[in-house]
């Protein structure tokens, strides 16, 4: 068990562990695959978009609302269809209505109340700016992949925000949902993490692509954290 009396800042992976990114990501794409006469599950939608969109941030560095174009187009190529460009829009415009989970924003307010916030998300400035109205709690530092010019798995992103923070990395724990993109690099560069697995009980890696690493504490939310934190 972590001692969480020994952290002064907590990071946070952004969609998937404060916002109900899934519910967003299916929200945005049902009505696109019905329209175009295609029947999936649940699942296979969501482990599709997860390999999509990895593809999708590999190579050249592209803002994200470029990722999520592709993700539609390459979805269509999978699926059968061949997508429009507002079809392609609609996903990244959809983005900024996602909403986050209901124990994210009153867990952050108890958090703030010990430590310092922060978040390292794949995303672009803009669109975190929508977000961040809703999570309804100021952040001390935000780190985004438009601003460093790479994708989480890699450690650029996560290099970056403790160049900001100037903090010992002993004093900074990761929170997020995605074992793949932010628990496996952070525990590789000696960053202390926790999974807060929102799908529990649920089969499948969902909108992630799946990894072996072992987190050092699994929580299903972030309440769960703040009672342990006693926040």
């Amino acid at each position: 068990m972590l001692d969480l009396a020994q952290f002064e800042i907590l990071t946070f992976d952004c969609y998937g562990t404060l916002i109900d990114w899934e519910t967003g990501i299916l929200g945005a794409l049902r009505p696109l695959l019905e329209r175009h006469r295609v029947n999936v599950s649940m699942d296979e939608l969501l482990e599709a978009y997860a390999e999509s969109e990895s593809a999708a941030e590999l190579g050249k560095f592209k803002p994200y609302k470029e990722v999520l174009e592709e993700v539609v187009g390459a979805l269509g190529a999978k699926f059968g269809f061949r997508s429009t460009a507002d079809e392609r829009r609609s996903l990244p415009e959809s983005l900024k209505g996602w909403r986050p989970f209901p124990d994210t924003v009153p867990a952050l307010k108890r958090l703030s109340r010990r430590y310092k916030l922060s978040i390292i998300s794949n995303v672009d400035d803009d669109l975190f700016a929508d977000t961040a109205k809703l999570l309804e709690v100021p952040f001390d530092f935000v780190t985004t992949a438009l601003e460093v010019g790479s994708y989480k798995p890699s450690f650029n992103n996560f290099q970056r925000a403790l160049e900001k923070m100037h903090v010992s990395r002993d004093r900074l724990l990761h929170v997020a949902q995605s074992l793949h993109h932010d628990v496996e690099p952070a525990r590789a560069l000696g960053i202390h993490a926790v999974w807060v697995n929102r799908r529990q009980g649920r089969p499948g890696g969902g909108a992630t692509l799946k990894s072996s690493t072992k987190p050092e504490l699994e929580v299903p939310d972030l309440k769960s954290l703040a009672d342990l934190a006693r926040c």
